[in-house]
């Protein structure tokens, strides 16, 4: 069977280069019927209500951010020296959760990119999120590797340049080369009737009848007049006549414009005369200078080393990274998105580093952004550090009601179609984030779910409703990170104070507390704390949202902490539950209730 029977026999197609599998289930046979009940048949039988979801998400980076256009005008005045070449300020950015600070500094960086390819001025931009790369080892090699990416990137640009100019050498020299045979081949060509250029032909019978006279005997050329009349004019190859007398100066003296250094002439050196030739407006002489260049790329894209994510000392990867920076002319901007992350974690020693870089760095200049919910983070910083990274700062306020609206309204009419919102959605939305501390990223999230939760339930109309309902799943979705991502032993604390309230127990003080825990700890083996860092835990649980601990005093006897559970308790223990560890507890009831009986 050959291959194009084979294609044609299988569900394997080519799109666009890619191999793929047709979507064309027409004729194919799915079996038993009774496999194909229409589970997401019913689902899109109804008309979807979004025309572009992705805009509603905070990763969505929007070409116009209303009610940020004096943060977005001061960053760019700020950013508009690397443009000239110059180094821009290292700039902060404050202000709370979903005030606009990301989205406005990668909306400047796109502009200040796209700004200086406009201009070919060399600038790069890099993104850093500290919460998630939050070690300065992880930061610098981050940084490392794509600055050799973008290296290797420029390099494959200028070899393919390169090799473009060899093949441009090739080819004139191949015509010069058939130029030289063309001529050596006419010199004589009295008896050749199969010149390739008619024309040169019609010009030698021309010129034959008009040097002869009336009676048909030849005239003979005077002296200083050419005596091969019949060859192509010299200046049609790009060459002047030696022989052509010139009135200030005597014929037999060669031109000293038009020789060498050895005394040949220019007219042998075709990049001396010809201002066509392919190196003519480049900074190189020769074939070899072009190679010798290639060489020297290739041996620096062959040396670049990518940076293991562990292994190697920070001095080392930070070696690499300042190499890599100043390999290229260029300035570069580095945005560390949750700054005060990165200082909690690994101190301000990656900050003291790129905000001295400068000092050293001989082509490329270096700029930080950073970015910060923590006004006060600085308070922690180096005054060195402090001083040299806080150039210039800038606070992002929280949004009102009324700007919170306008956004979600200039959302929303690309995000969703025609007619899919009643008028009291967008209010209700801004209204519930603007209780947040002004949060727009919580305002989004509410009309994505909103309409979400419409979707599913095959409404046409996103309603108040809606609206209500995604609060509610937001904020148990909230409730259930935090408690996933809870430490082990927070989560202990918290499935002892879970257990009391299922058994009865109100008013729960952190004695009781202490003792379900201790048995927990010694149903899944893990360390008992003290009963002091148990009511750490207690505190920290209470700054979560996720208990409400009261402090009340009992007279003599002392205060105590009162304890209630603040979050939804089935669905909290579910999540507890699903911890591996915790799931290995069987049949908790019996020593609870033992614990009540003591």
């Amino acid at each position: 069977m050959s291959d194009d029977s084979e294609t044609a026999d299988s569900d394997e197609v080519e799109i666009d280069g890619t191999r793929g599998f047709s979507t064309n289930f027409e004729n194919t046979d799915l079996g038993d019927e009774e496999s194909n009940q229409g589970l997401f048949d019913d689902l899109l039988s109804g008309e979807p209500i979004f025309e572009n979801k992705e805009v509603l998400r905070p990763s969505y980076t929007p070409h116009e951010l209303p009610h940020r256009s004096d943060q977005i005008n001061k960053m760019a005045t700020i950013l508009v020296a690397a443009l000239r070449g110059e180094t821009p300020s290292n700039i902060l950015i404050y202000g709370k959760t979903g005030t606009g600070k990301t989205a406005s500094a990668k909306f400047v960086s796109k502009e200040l990119e796209s700004t200086s390819q406009k201009y070919s001025v060399p600038c790069d931009v890099e993104y850093i999120n500290c919460e998630v790369t939050d070690t300065q080892y992880r930061v610098l090699a981050q940084l490392a590797n794509k600055f050799i990416e973008k290296n290797e990137e420029r390099i494959d640009e200028q070899l393919s340049t390169l090799e473009s100019l060899l093949d441009a050498l090739d080819e004139y020299e191949a015509t010069l080369d058939a130029r030289d045979t063309h001529g050596a081949n006419t010199t004589d060509r009295s008896d050749d009737q199969t010149a390739s250029d008619p024309f040169e032909f019609a010009l030698e019978d021309a010129t034959a009848s008009e040097a002869t006279d009336s009676s048909g005997n030849k005239i003979e050329p005077e002296s200083g007049e050419s005596a091969e009349l019949g060859s192509s004019p010299p200046e049609a190859e790009g060459y002047s006549d030696p022989s052509e007398s010139k009135p200030d100066s005597p014929s037999t003296e060669p031109d000293p414009m038009s020789v060498d250094d050895t005394g040949n002439s220019a007219a042998a050196d075709p990049t001396a005369i010809s201002p066509d030739h392919p190196l003519e407006s480049t900074p190189f002489e020769s074939r070899e200078a072009v190679e010798a260049r290639i060489e020297e790329l290739e041996d620096d894209r062959d040396s670049f080393e990518e940076v293991p994510m562990t292994g190697w000392p920070t001095d080392r990867v930070y070696s690499v990274f300042f190499d890599a920076v100043d390999y290229d002319e260029r300035v570069v901007v580095i945005m560390l998105d949750e700054i005060d992350k990165l200082v909690e974690k690994s101190g301000d020693d990656t900050l003291y580093n790129l905000s001295r870089m400068n000092s050293e760095l001989e082509n490329s200049r270096v700029s930080i952004i950073g970015i910060s919910n923590d006004l006060k983070f600085t308070d922690f910083l180096d005054p060195r550090v402090k001083s040299s990274l806080g150039e210039e700062e800038i606070v992002f306020p929280p949004y009102d009601a009324n700007q919170l609206r306008d956004i979600l309204e200039h959302r929303s009419n690309v995000a969703f179609k025609d007619s899919a919102l009643s008028e009291d959605v967008i209010p209700l939305c801004a209204a519930f984030a603007a209780q947040e501390h002004g949060d727009a990223r919580r305002a989004l999230d509410l009309l994505r779910t909103a309409g979400e939760l419409a979707e599913r339930s095959q409404a046409e109309t996103i309603v108040e409703e809606h609206v209500r309902q995604a609060q509610d799943k937001i904020e148990l979705d909230r409730v259930v990170e935090v408690v996933r991502t809870l430490p082990t032993q927070s989560k202990l604390v918290l499935f002892a104070i879970i257990l009391l309230e299922k058994n009865g127990v109100h008013s729960i003080n952190t004695g009781e507390v202490f003792n379900i825990y201790k048995r927990l700890c010694e149903e899944i083996d893990a360390d008992v704390l003290t009963q002091r860092r148990v009511t750490d835990l207690i505190s920290e649980l209470d700054m979560l949202g996720i208990v409400n601990a009261v402090v009340v005093s009992k007279g003599r006897y002392g205060r105590t902490k009162e304890i209630s559970l603040s979050v939804p308790l089935e669905e909290t223990e579910a999540v507890l539950l699903s911890d591996s560890r915790l799931s290995d507890i069987d049949d908790v009831q019996p020593f609870i209730q033992a614990r009540f009986e003591n």
